[in-house]
């Protein structure tokens, strides 16, 4: 500091007092940056406890945090749980109709879940000698649930807003559905929606129809509301509801054996998939790979499935399937049919799946013959018979029933024991195919004139 202030100088005195309030400054100084250091360290070891889930106010965050993260990975509820539908249809099957393992585990869900409704379907459909006392017991349990559900709904409407009304009907309509009252859950969520007015809360509902359409397999319900579903998306969905509509769509169309929607639908999903409250990812990549086998052309399904890398991750873990898909691309027809043999069983026992399985298995069969015909002019039965690991009868009776069908563009020289291909071309195909659909069209007035005086 200066010793002149207003060209006036200092005394002795005044200079030793300017030289303490100096060293005082200095030391506030260092008092400070000693204190930032100290708020600095703090700072630093809150967010290290709030990294590693360690004590205080940065723990509370991180668990709430993490409850967040855990709720929008979760999704909607299993609600109904469709796994108890595929229990259900296993235990109709021939081969575990009496399988005491899998009765022992839809039992045990029943009870814990207090299925009272349910139970009854179940015993009924599948011949089982009611246990009366248990029935008893869970109609007593889902009575006084009810009862409380109602008081919670009364309560709500004479003391608390539309909100609070909302929430008590949906609960209830929930607690229905999770026990297995078909009838009455619909008529509480319909209820419920139009309580409902935000467009997210409505779609949660429509969502929840279409679960139990598919639990029931109920294709009219299906239907109707993924219809509704597609309206409320189109009005402003958000990004995941409308990825959840695809998956929802996906799967009711490969029930209904439409494998191209299917699998277009999965392929826009596979890397957004949420939709755990139907299938888990291992399921979901299952159902792609077989949808698209059947239904991309080759270099579509290369660049879609075979280099798809979100797909590949998980086949790792589905060497069946891995092997099904591979075989067939890679032209290892021997194993192919192995792997097709491991498919047809998986698809006999998917109660989605199980009504389309000798169709799916008839068609790869052709899919198979007709690329290894493609390669060659002309091949022997025994080259053949070879390639697919089968006897030259097997093979020759299979070809000769496609070939008759119009499936597959070869013929059969028996005495030579050669198979040699014909492909037609596009205005051939065209020409066959206009006089085909003449005669049908001539036939069909014909009749008709025959009731009708022209």
């Amino acid at each position: 500091m200066s010793a002149m202030i207003q060209g006036q100088s200092l005394s002795p005195f005044q200079e030793e007092e300017e030289e303490e309030e100096e060293d005082d400054d200095d030391d506030d100084d260092d008092d400070d940056e000693e204190e930032e250091e100290e708020e600095e360290e703090e700072e630093e070891e809150e967010e290290e406890e709030e990294e590693e889930g360690g004590g205080g106010g940065g723990r509370g965050r991180g668990a709430a945090e993490k409850s967040n993260r855990e709720r929008e990975e979760e999704g909607l509820a299993k609600n109904p749980n469709l796994e108890h539908a595929q229990l259900r249809f296993l235990l109709t099957t021939p081969k575990h109709k009496n399988d005491a393992k899998l009765k022992s585990t839809l039992m045990e869900q029943i009870k814990t879940n207090e299925m009272a409704p349910f139970y009854e379907e179940v015993a009924q459909e599948l011949g089982w000698k009611k246990d009366e006392a248990l029935l008893s017991t869970m109609k007593k349990a889902n009575t006084d649930k009810l009862k409380q559900l109602d008081e919670a709904i009364e309560d709500a409407e004479k003391n608390l807003g539309e909100t609070e009304i909302r929430d008590s009907m949906l609960a209830k309509a929930e607690y229905l559905c999770k026990i297995g009252d078909k009838a009455n859950a619909l008529t509480e969520f319909r209820k419920t929606y139009d309580k409902t007015v935000a467009l997210g809360y409505r779609l949660d509902i429509v969502f929840h129809l279409i679960r139990m359409g598919l639990f029931y397999n109920d294709h009219d319900l299906i239907t109707k509301n993924i219809e509704k579903a597609q309206t409320l998306i189109d009005e402003g969905g958000d990004w995941d509801r409308r990825n959840r509509l695809k998956v929802y769509r996906g799967l009711y169309t490969m029930s209904i054996r439409d494998f191209k929607t299917a699998s277009q639908l999965f392929l826009d999903t596979v890397a957004t998939f949420t939709s755990y409250e139907l299938m888990d990812y291992q399921k979901f990549v299952t159902y792609t790979v077989l949808c698209c086998m059947i239904a991309l052309e080759r270099p579509k399904l290369r660049e879609k499935v075979v280099k798809g890398s979100e797909i590949l991750e998980v086949l790792h873990g589905l060497p069946d399937v891995r092997k099904f898909l591979f075989s067939l691309y890679n032209c290892q027809y021997s194993d192919f049919f192995l792997a097709l043999a491991s498919v047809e069983d998986l698809m006999k026992y998917d109660r989605l799946l199980a009504a389309h399985y000798s169709y799916y298995v008839r068609e790869m069969r052709i899919m198979a013959y007709a690329q290894l015909l493609e390669s060659y002019r002309s091949l022997t039965l025994d080259y053949m018979a070879k390639s697919f690991g089968v006897t030259v009868s097997f093979i020759d009776q299979e070809l000769s029933r496609f070939i008759a069908a119009g499936r597959l563009h070869c013929k059969i020289d028996k005495v030579g024991g050669i198979v040699e291909t014909n492909r037609p071309d596009n205005k051939n195909w065209q020409y066959q195919n206009c006089i085909k659909q003449g005669d049908i069209l001539l036939n069909r007035v014909q009749k008709l004139s025959r009731v009708i005086n022209i």
